[in-house]
């Protein structure tokens, strides 16, 4: 990935906001006919191992856990907030018309060895992590007792358990931070007129609280 060092995010924890913020992954791999992507729902587990070790299932149907081998080479993309950036929100434009259209967004490219783990107890684990983590906010959370037993474990058998134990991770926030306080705020402003607050609040956290512009 391309990474000037001003995009450059070196908080491993502003790294795992953004996984568990966005939890579907896209995970590459290299195949025979080049690269095969599939899009999964990772949970991380951020103090296991160097880096952390990402965890998730995939359908029993999907050939990627019969077609990798253990430790094979891997990489999990992981997007956050995103959009467009117009010239005309920039302060600077009206003064030097020296201004381009861009894209702001964060990602981070984790890259790891995959193992494959098709053992109920696994599978049954990341189930029930899932279902906690993503049903917490609703007002009746489901939970796996709320299946019949039978129903379960066919469903269960259904899945494969897979793992990716990351050897290095990488986190680029393009948010403005090489251009100037008023056309950062400037920038800021335009989003959120377009409605896109998420970017918006990740540009506002890259400011420094003495209003220097600089990155934080």
């Amino acid at each position: 990935m391309y990474l000037p060092q001003h995009f450059a995010e070196s908080n491993i924890e502003e790294t795992h906001r953004i996984i568990r913020a966005n939890p579907l992954g896209m995970l590459v791999r290299s195949a025979g006919s080049g690269f095969e992507a599939d899009h999964v729902p990772f949970l991380l587990e951020a103090n296991q191992g160097s880096c952390g070790v990402l965890i998730a299932h995939v359908a029993r149907a999907n050939p990627v856990w019969q077609e990798v081998r253990d430790g094979d080479e891997v990489l999990v993309v992981f997007r956050g907030v995103e959009g467009y950036m117009s010239p005309n929100w920039y302060p600077g434009k009206l003064e030097t018309h020296r201004r381009v259209p861009t894209w702001n967004y964060e990602v981070v490219h984790a890259h790891g060895k995959i193992h494959v783990r098709d053992e109920e107890k696994f599978v049954r684990r990341v189930v029930a992590r899932l279902t906690h983590e993503h049903e917490a906010s609703q007002p009746q959370p489901w939970k796996m007792g709320d299946a019949p037993t039978d129903y379960l474990a066919e469903q269960l058998g259904r899945i494969v358990g897979i793992e990716v134990i990351l050897t290095r991770v990488e986190c680029k926030r393009k948010l403005n931070q090489h251009h100037s306080l008023p056309d950062r705020e400037g920038a800021i402003r335009g989003l959120e007129s377009r409605g896109n607050h998420g970017l918006a609040q990740a540009m506002r956290d890259t400011l420094k609280p003495d209003g220097s512009g600089n990155s934080a």
